[in-house]
């Protein structure tokens, strides 16, 4: 059973990340992501994490980090296509959850940013004990896509207002007394990732630059696919001979101790709304902590993703050499951030655990 569903994420993975239309980081992106993060995690966290992995990853969540771009199209995970993106009004350049924050249906919530609101939320519950966590033992019930067929007992965290396959129809789900939190973890740490892409925070009516029609050097892509893959594979070609350690290396020595390391305890603080505490940030402000990325992610778009865009033209060095830096350090960003996240929802504290939304 378990060769049987290691074999079946390989291949889904084959079919849906290289499809046309895909919205996410490369498949190198959320790896480096992961493996930043979990680099960076406390012994608390670090042993919650590999309590809720499947035991065929070992342990390592970056074997994990694509899964939610590898079931997206299935048909009980249709409704989490929205949860990767942010589209905003044309132009604006700037987030407003309020405003942003829904699905083309108006369904509100449904944005990158509701989904990272909503799957922290529900890890808070670890500490509970409410759910299947220990997946060493029955993986097939962490991954829910394994098991029963059935479309509404298999979503065991609902937090979502969902339209439903027949007609417009809409179901209202309240908290569910039990989470997935092996699928809440896999969403979180997608999701980080993704809301670190910047033109996964993009414009409307070009959905996110997936129809600026464009050449990166010798061959056709669009913009969105320019910053999700392009500029990535690019460096791992012509800077590190496609050694994605040596690139997760490199972006590691950066906020460690190279040129972002004196940037780095600002991706982690309070936006001086109140002192972090050495240890654990206040769970009210790490809820709010998505909405600053969104809006970092929709500005960079504006300044480094469309601007001095023409449909049709041919990208290469200057335009690789130019946004390179800013990809690698969302990387970072996402990364530190993730194990920032993950440290305080499988800490200690007596705090009050929000609802998901």
């Amino acid at each position: 059973m378990k060769l049987f569903v290691l074999v079946l994420i390989l291949l889904v993975g084959v079919v849906f990340l290289g499809g046309p239309g895909a919205q996410a980081w490369s498949k190198e992106g959320h790896i480096m992501t992961c493996r930043i993060a979990q680099a960076l995690l406390r012994p608390g966290a670090a042993e919650a994490v590999h309590n809720l992995l499947p035991e065929y990853v070992k342990g390592d969540l970056s074997a994990l980090c694509t899964w939610p771009d590898q079931i997206r199209h299935w048909y009980k995970y249709r409704w989490t296509s929205s949860l990767h993106f942010i589209d905003t009004p044309d132009n604006a350049c700037t987030f407003d959850y309020s405003r942003d924050c829904h699905d083309p249906h108006g369904s509100e919530n449904r944005c990158v940013a509701g989904a990272i609101k909503n799957f922290t939320s529900q890890l808070l519950h670890y500490q509970e004990g409410t759910s299947d966590r220990k997946c060493q033992s029955k993986p097939e019930n962490c991954i829910s896509w394994i098991g029963s067929s059935e479309f509404w007992e298999q979503r065991k965290f609902n937090g979502f207002e969902i339209s439903t396959a027949e007609g417009n129809l809409k179901k209202e789900f309240s908290p569910p007394k039990e989470y997935n939190l092996t699928e809440a973890l896999l969403f979180l740490s997608h999701f980080m990732g993704d809301i670190h892409q910047p033109l996964h925070v993009g414009f409307t009516s070009d959905e996110g630059g997936n129809t600026i029609q464009l050449r990166w050097f010798r061959h056709k892509s669009n913009l969105h696919h320019v910053w999700d893959r392009e500029i990535i594979l690019t460096a791992l070609k012509e800077m590190y001979g496609k050694d994605m350690d040596l690139f997760q290396e490199d972006i590691q020595g950066n906020f460690t101790h190279g040129i972002w390391s004196d940037d780095m305890s600002s991706w982690e603080d309070c936006d001086d709304l109140l002192s972090c505490p050495n240890k654990f940030l206040p769970l009210f402000f790490l809820l709010l902590y998505y909405t600053r990325y969104a809006a970092e992610s929709i500005n960079l778009a504006c300044k480094w993703g469309y601007k001095g865009i023409t449909p049709g033209e041919t990208l290469a060095d200057d335009y690789f050499s130019s946004r390179f830096p800013i990809v690698a350090k969302r990387i970072a960003q996402g990364g530190v951030r993730l194990a920032m996240t993950l440290n305080t929802v499988f800490g200690e504290h007596d705090q009050e655990i929000p609802s998901p939304t």
